[in-house]
């Protein structure tokens, strides 16, 4: 356990970002595989919707810094690959 002032508030404000950024990240996640079932099922509609967003939250993240400029540009890149081959 820390014995300093400032790293005791250390400690709680990166429990705090921990919890933030944990929950950006699964909204990424998850919204990217929403994406995904809708590209399976073959609907084209929800899977335009589910890209935009998507995009939102993989540029979300990215303007946050928990995910790195190209992974997010590449994600999106191929993510609107596979919804457009669908159309």
């Amino acid at each position: 356990m820390a014995n300093i002032k400032s790293a005791k508030k250390s400690i709680k404000t990166d429990a705090k970002k921990t919890i933030a950024n944990t929950a950006v990240r699964s909204k990424v996640k998850n919204s990217i595989k929403r994406c995904e079932a809708a590209i399976k099922s073959g609907d084209k509609e929800v899977a335009n919707k589910e890209l935009k967003t998507v995009v939102a939250n993989i540029d979300k993240a990215c303007s946050k810094g928990l995910v790195k400029k190209n992974t997010c540009a590449r994600q999106k890149s191929r993510l609107n690959k596979k919804v457009k081959e669908m159309n």
